[in-house]
């Protein structure tokens, strides 16, 4: 990668690491609607003001079919899938099924039309990436526990957030990221508000449950989003998938700070295994024949 694109790529481990530890607190004070409500409609504000003022809302009327498209691959479906399986299946094992992204990405790039091909060293990255997260989630994986319908929303989860990326490079790569973001966050808003009123919570949730619902919002979401686009549209969906990689360390070291949980040396070797498989998956055989506009504008 570029140095722009690493920088980029160790932005959304952490954006996109820390998630799993905010869904589940607010997952004590919420239901799955709720939450998928809030956390779309507080990143759709947080952004509106930047998507109108540039005054790009024309574009909406030119890309509203692959931002539909976009917008119920990337959030619409996962964003309620992903709360709901956490609910029967222990995070490690959640973590690791969406660890599977960059591969799916992969082989989805092979079967289309992707200008770079896979060769066997990036191939060889992808998969010791994905084995480093399967030796992370190995403890918890050997305690048993699953549910095979979780599993199956996991997987779908999966498969659709290796879909968003490239639909964000082929179809929307002249749509300004606040404008992208805050009308995919703001229909899906729209379309959970019924659900979300009629299992709204009769007392006020704790302190600790609201935080993590504006942190959902403003940081992993309205930021998060940015950033992600930003990666995508710099280095391809291929390999800005790869930080998916990341995201299950990022939430044992985010329970290891906020909920004291425990750093094993099985955990160091699995990060030292992410680490070079990411780095593996990422080189570049080749540069774009020509520099990728950027998405922030």
């Amino acid at each position: 990668m570029s140095r722009r694109g690493w920088v980029l790529f160790g932005l959304m481990a952490l954006l996109w690491g820390i998630p799993y530890l905010l869904i589940k607190i607010a997952d004590s004070g919420v239901s799955v609607w709720v939450l998928v409500f809030a956390r779309t409609s507080i990143g759709a504000l947080a952004l509106l003001p930047f998507a109108v003022r540039r005054g790009h809302l024309a574009i909406l009327r030119r890309h509203w079919l692959p931002l539909l498209a976009f917008a119920g691959s990337e959030i619409l479906l996962p964003w309620f899938l992903l709360p709901d399986a956490e609910h029967r299946l222990p995070s490690s094992l959640t973590g690791m099924l969406i660890a599977a992204v960059p591969i799916v990405g992969a082989i989805i790039g092979q079967l289309g039309r992707d200008p770079e091909r896979l060769g066997p060293l990036r191939w060889t990255g992808l998969l010791v990436g994905f084995g480093g997260v399967a030796l992370l989630a190995g403890p918890d994986l050997g305690k048993g526990g699953g549910d095979t319908f979780a599993i199956v929303e996991v997987l779908i989860t999966a498969i659709l957030y290796a879909i968003a990326p490239r639909i964000v490079a082929s179809k929307l790569a002249d749509v300004p990221g606040p404008l992208m973001t805050s009308a995919s966050l703001g229909f899906s808003a729209i379309l959970y508000a019924p659900a979300a009123a009629a299992s709204w919570p009769s007392a006020t949730p704790s302190a600790k449950v609201l935080l993590a619902l504006v942190g959902l919002g403003l940081i992993c979401t309205a930021l998060g989003f940015i950033v992600f686009f930003a990666l995508v549209r710099a280095e391809g969906p291929g390999r800005a998938m790869v930080f998916t990689y990341f995201n299950p360390p990022v939430a044992v070291l985010a329970g290891a700070l906020v909920l004291n949980e425990t750093i094993t040396p099985l955990t160091i070797v699995a990060f030292v295994l992410i680490l070079g498989g990411s780095v593996l998956a990422t080189l570049r055989t080749r540069r774009p024949a020509e520099p990728i506009p950027e998405l922030l504008g």
